[in-house]
């Protein structure tokens, strides 16, 4: 056994191990506003349900770890008393990982990820309109574990309304575990998918990703490509320039035949199978070679 004293290791390590052991651990995609009506979208993996009766939700916003900063959620929350937990199905994971970059104060992550966002009833903060369950929430109070880099700040909601997509209903109108399709976070780039089992999700850039707002519109709008697809594309610093991406395709045969004669539809396809591979520099190589 490795026996671990917190006190004598790094935080960055400590938090890594923690991460690492204790999982898979559901999603709190939080949406938020600011005091001038401005959204924010971000998730947490500090996050579960705990009581029922009232309906208590608590997820922990926790101090970076490299500069003890806070997040705009926490800010927002304190702010506003307020918050809309988003629960994340797999059909949404690559967008919610696309949000968690951290853009500056004053971009709209829903756009960036290509979320769409749709007024609550109870509260001023959006939902997730692709998400299948959206809790709209009051704050009951914020318990901050710590003032240092690492400290997590316990966010207790109560929840006013809950939204569920019929679609992940059954015949007595439960939720459907299957059709719901619920991932979770494990530690690094690991998730696991309620129904299937682990899979990887790249973390977003350090540097920060172009948005799904910047995609060309003929991506944005193309039937062949899902949302995941989307912010696959989105989460890369910038598109390549026509001359790099025809040395690109110049340099591979196999593509260069498959793309020549082919129409939108068809190396939109021809695209989606690089993404389903996660091979993103091929698939926008052949998409800025067109």
């Amino acid at each position: 056994m490795v026996t671990i004293d917190p006190s004598q290791v790094s935080t960055g390590k400590l938090h890594s191990l923690l991460l690492g052991a204790i999982g898979p651990r559901p999603i709190a995609f939080a949406s938020t506003i600011d005091e001038n009506g401005r959204a924010n979208l971000s998730p947490f993996s500090f996050f579960n349900v705990f009581s029922a009766n009232p309906p208590i939700l608590i997820f922990s916003p926790a101090r970076r770890v490299r500069d003890n900063t806070t997040k705009h959620t926490l800010e927002n929350a304190k702010l506003t008393g307020e918050v809309v937990i988003n629960i994340v199905n797999y059909d949404i994971v690559q967008q919610m990982s696309l949000s968690s970059t951290e853009y500056a104060e004053d971009i709209n992550e829903f756009i960036k990820s290509g979320l769409t966002m749709i007024d609550s009833e109870k509260v001023k903060a959006y939902r997730v309109g692709e998400s299948p369950v959206q809790f709209e929430c009051k704050v009951n109070q914020i318990v901050p574990m710590g003032e240092e880099g690492g400290a997590g700040n316990l966010i207790i909601c109560e929840v006013l309304l809950m939204h569920i997509n019929e679609e992940v209903l059954d015949k007595e109108n439960k939720i459907d575990q299957h059709k719901i399709d619920l991932v979770a976070r494990m530690g690094g780039n690991w998730y696991s998918r309620a129904n299937m089992g682990m899979f990887e999700v790249p973390k977003p850039l350090s540097s920060i990703g172009i948005g799904v707002d910047s995609l060309p519109e003929e991506v944005i709008r193309s039937d062949i490509f899902t949302g995941n697809d989307l912010g696959k594309l989105a989460n890369v610093a910038k598109i390549p320039e026509k001359i790099a991406a025809l040395e690109f395709v110049n340099k591979h045969n196999d593509i260069k035949d498959k793309i020549q004669q082919a129409n939108l539809i068809e190396i939109h396809k021809f695209v989606k199978q690089y993404l389903d591979q996660d091979d993103i520099d091929t698939a926008w190589n052949i998409l800025a070679a067109k």
